[in-house]
């Protein structure tokens, strides 16, 4: 009898995934979409050499975090605000905060500065920081579901929002 046969002729136990099988809510849905969308994005950057293109995917990073810092303290974070220990949230404006503030200083560069790449990489770090506080198991998110908020019908108020500032924002770049 070959490894194969042999598991197979035992019965089979359901493998232990973190999954639970139960898809998250649409709010949580929507936001670890946009964290893994920036996370790649900033992986993509490590691997540029031409300023335009630097230039032209920290716009797009840019723009994917200012608005999904809004939408998290417009909706998500206020919302949240009792179901989620107060301590995690304040943490999370203050490091929202802190981000803004990189953001507006890379922004007013351009990519042949010095500095230029290293405040984009540690924006990077930052994000990574931020997101993994509120994935982790305990942390933010895994509080809210644990909560009484409709957070389908919230994801659907932060998908509308984060539209109508996608191209409010876009737009006013545009012009």
């Amino acid at each position: 009898m070959d490894a194969t046969q042999k598991s197979s002729s035992k019965t089979a136990k359901p493998r232990r995934t973190r999954r639970t099988g139960r898809r998250d809510p649409l709010a949580i849905t929507v936001l670890k979409k946009d964290h893994r969308e920036v996370e790649g994005w900033f992986e993509e950057y490590e691997q540029l050499e031409s300023d335009s293109d630097k230039l032209a995917l920290f716009s797009k990073i840019a723009l994917a975090l200012k608005v999904h810092t809004t939408i998290e303290e417009e909706i998500f974070y206020p919302e949240e605000r009792g179901e989620v220990e107060d301590d995690m949230l304040d943490e999370a404006y203050v490091e929202h905060d802190g981000a803004k503030k990189l953001i507006a200083e890379i922004e007013a560069m351009k990519p042949s500065d010095d500095f230029y790449d290293a405040k984009v990489k540690v924006l990077g770090e930052y994000i990574k920081h931020h997101v993994r506080e509120e994935e982790q198991p305990g942390g933010i998110f895994a509080q809210a579901k644990r909560g009484d908020e409709d957070l389908d019908a919230m994801g659907e108020r932060l998908r509308a929002r984060k539209e109508e500032l996608m191209a409010q924002m876009d737009g006013a770049k545009l012009a």
